[in-house]
């Protein structure tokens, strides 16, 4: 009995003996220190300064003195005025961040490092400072590219943000509030986030981030930029551990077009889109609920190349489409002047299509007005919880529209009711119902019957609202 036991507990230090062994070992995926990759980092690393002059307004309540009268100089100096009374401009100075990209002196950061500023200065690691000239900017991805007249710099070089993983560890170096050259470390808690702009891909970490950061680079453990770091989600301003970096994937292409364009140049499909809801699915009989809803084709290459209003775009050069922001991120890295295989839903079937991409232009694309008030005609209709009239030539003038547009303008929307619920509002424009045009309530009553004859939930309809078309699908039930 006594030797088993001894036998037991031999067996059992030869297990804990082989754990001591097994579990530093597993234990060395994280990091030691980060100091070699901070070193071997921190020379391609850069603190940027901008000056931009201010113009500086009169106030109307200070006091002035007549010319040539006895202390104007000290008066004026006094006030910060010139020697005519007027304020004078004052110089307002930003830090950021950026690093190099090239030995000949390329540079990343952010646009909103850089935006207006008269003088951007670069200091390096090494405490030399350089003025650097502004080859452009991409306001939509906040991405700027600067160049100094310098040979021999260390650089560092873009990793694929695609391969990085949630718990992945990274560090950012930066300038944070004037702290230069700080270095900060974490892990990558999330990717894919989108902030306000139809191109963000953005990696969210927890390395602490500050003002002063932004532009510059988050690296992986291998020393490549897979991110720039540009926002903070903070309610004081500081670091709470939720930073976001624009990802490589983005900004090299941004950077690309910079360096040899001077700006962004992004493919244009010409439409206009909305994503894909489980009751539009259900109106449309689509199989499921994906893809980009095709509200408005413009003149353009999807009007050349067949696509329709109503048409869901299910497939965009090869690649399924997620939803919209999917759609406008691939069309916009697609290039100018290739031609794509589009495929789309209509009808209950798909329909294969080519579509030569043009050049996007952000003017070209902008929204307007604001909206019109309709004028009150009588006998309106009540449908779908909306009291509905037929436009005339009096509200087409009234409300700015072309003589061709036929509709029918929402003069009240039932409180509580799904038309509410989905936003519709007084002032917009019926002009399709069921994927066909409808000038009068009777044409609204007929697509509404037809859908319920063919055991629909939702009816389809393209609601103009501010100018701006959408489809919006209403409970019949």
């Amino acid at each position: 009995m006594q030797e088993a036991a001894m036998r037991g507990l031999q067996l059992l230090s030869l297990v804990l003996l082989a754990l001591a062994f097994v579990l530093p070992a597993h234990a060395q995926d994280r990091p030691v220190s980060f100091a070699d990759l901070a070193e071997r980092v921190s020379p391609a690393v850069v603190n940027i300064t901008t000056s931009t002059t201010v113009a500086a307004q009169l106030d109307p309540n200070m006091p002035r003195l007549p010319e040539g009268a006895p202390f104007e100089d000290f008066f004026n100096d006094f006030f910060n005025r010139d020697g005519h009374g007027r304020p004078r401009p004052r110089q307002s100075a930003a830090l950021g961040s950026g690093f190099v990209i090239s030995a000949d002196g390329f540079i990343v950061t952010n646009n909103h490092v850089v935006e207006g500023a008269d003088e951007i200065e670069v200091e390096f690691f090494s405490g030399e400072r350089l003025p650097a000239e502004l080859i452009g900017t991409d306001p939509a991805t906040d991405i700027a590219l600067l160049k100094v007249e310098a040979t021999d710099l260390a650089f560092v070089p873009f990793g694929d943000s695609e391969t990085a993983r949630v718990g992945d560890w990274v560090l950012a170096v930066g300038n944070p509030l004037g702290q230069g050259f700080s270095v900060s470390a974490g892990i990558i808690s999330a990717r894919g986030r989108a902030l306000q702009g139809n191109y963000d891909d953005f990696i969210q970490t927890d390395a602490a981030i500050n003002r002063g950061n932004s532009g510059g680079p988050l690296f992986n453990m291998e020393g490549e930029v897979i991110g720039v770091n540009t926002a903070i989600l903070s309610p004081n301003g500081g670091s709470i551990g939720i930073g976001f970096a624009m990802s490589s994937r983005v900004v090299e292409r941004v950077v690309y077009q910079l360096r040899e364009f001077g700006e962004t140049r992004r493919g244009w499909l010409g439409v206009r889109i909305q994503d894909v809801t489980a009751d539009v699915a259900d109106a449309l009989g689509l199989p499921e609920v994906r893809g980009a809803l095709v509200t408005e084709v413009m003149e353009g290459p999807s009007r050349d190349a067949g696509v329709l209003s109503g048409d869901v775009i299910l497939s965009f050069d090869g690649a399924q489409v997620t939803d919209t922001r999917d759609l406008v991120r691939r069309v916009a890295e697609a290039g100018v002047g290739r031609e794509v295989d589009v495929l789309v839903f209509r009808d209950g079937s798909n329909v294969d299509l080519k579509v030569t991409l043009g050049l996007r232009d952000e003017v070209r694309l902008a929204s307007a007005g604001g909206r019109a008030q309709p004028a009150r005609p009588e006998a309106p209709a009540q449908i779908l919880g909306l009291e509905l009239v037929a436009l005339t030539d009096q509200m087409r003038t009234e409300m700015g529209l072309d003589a061709g547009v036929n509709g029918l303008v929402v003069r009240s929307v039932e409180p509580g009711s799904d038309a509410e619920t989905k936003g519709l509002r007084p002032g917009d424009i019926i002009t399709e119902a069921g994927q066909e045009a409808v000038a009068t309530p009777a044409d609204l009553q007929a697509q509404l019957d037809a859908a319920r004859e063919a055991g629909r939930r939702t009816l389809l309809l393209m609601v103009r609202s501010n100018g701006d078309p959408r489809f919006v699908a209403l409970s019949i039930d």
